[in-house]
């Protein structure tokens, strides 16, 4: 196996020094891979960096060109980006996954489905710096707003694509892995989040608890009684059980929809209001509606042998 050269090392030193300048916070990631090189809690030696407590990768990012010396000195490491603490969202448009074994696949991409969310919503694709990652997909840069703290998403504001932000990282320009090159293909800065877009990512502010109202439409008593219950249950989700609880709340409604009892816009509308108030983002709500709805309609027995 070729061992790294210093030609290598220097030449991954530069990509994270150019990313910093670009005020974009960075840190190692392990020679060849997308993994941190930095060490875990469990090995934390609570010295240096860590000297008041353990630091993750994300606290322990820098701007810092003295210190980026210094790491990338040790070895050629690649180069992760914190993306919160550089105030970036990142959009990963990923590829799909192979269906033979010519590793191709007739589903449309990451670029195809958030350009269709684009055109929907009436927007062209941001043009912004972007890089085509090591599988074939791209990641867009936005400059996040000031002041505005968005979380990662997986796939819910478009078939295979990703955000990443608070909480996530992405390979830079420059890194290499085994199933190849991370590449800049365009753009020369960082254009600002489109309002649009935040708007799908920002979470609902988490309105007053009130009496669940429910559209004025005919339907089984049953079927409706069984909506309130579960949208009722949803509002009162732990945080950290807010997309599970609405997911199992709606696939135990879907049976009525599958059975005729009640219209499914309106158990849609329901659930994405309980879940928007309970603060959710717009996405996050209408993907995990759909995803429950769908497999409970699908795998619904019929009404005498349930």
């Amino acid at each position: 196996m070729t061992q790294p050269t210093d030609n290598r090392r220097e030449a991954l030193l530069a990509a994270a020094l150019s990313a910093a300048e670009r005020g974009w916070h960075v840190f190692p990631l392990r020679p060849g891979t997308k993994r941190p090189a930095l060490h875990g809690e469990a090995s934390c030696p609570r010295t240096g960096p860590c000297a008041a407590g353990h630091r993750k990768w994300e606290q322990r990012a820098t701007t810092d060109p003295d210190r980026i010396h210094v790491t990338w000195s040790r070895a050629p490491f690649n180069v992760g980006i914190a993306t919160g603490p550089s105030g970036l969202v990142v959009v990963d448009l990923d590829m799909p996954k192979s269906t033979d074994d010519k590793g191709s696949s007739d589903a449309p991409d990451g670029a195809a489905t958030f350009k269709a969310l684009c055109e929907r919503t009436g927007h062209a694709v941001p043009d912004t710096y972007r890089t085509r990652t090591a599988s074939g997909g791209r990641h867009l840069y936005l400059q996040s707003p000031s002041g505005v703290r968005l979380a990662n998403t997986a796939g819910t504001i478009a078939p295979l694509v990703d955000t990443r932000a608070w909480g996530g990282y992405v390979v830079a320009a420059g890194s290499i892995t085994p199933a190849g090159p991370y590449e800049a293909v365009g753009g020369s800065v960082a254009a600002p989040l489109p309002a649009w877009l935040l708007r799908l990512l920002e979470p609902a502010p988490v309105r007053p608890a009130g009496p669940l109202r429910l559209p004025a439409v005919s339907g089984d008593r049953a079927a409706l009684a069984a909506l309130k219950r579960e949208c009722a249950v949803v509002a009162a989700a732990p945080d950290k059980q807010r997309n599970i609880t609405l997911n199992r709340c709606a696939f135990k409604v879907g049976r009525f929809v599958a059975w005729g009892d009640i219209p499914r816009h309106v158990v849609e509308e329901a659930f994405q209001a309980a879940g928007e108030a309970r603060g959710l983002t717009v996405a996050e709500c209408r993907a995990t509606i759909r995803s429950a709805l769908d497999g409970s309609i699908r795998k619904a027995r019929r009404r005498d042998a349930a």
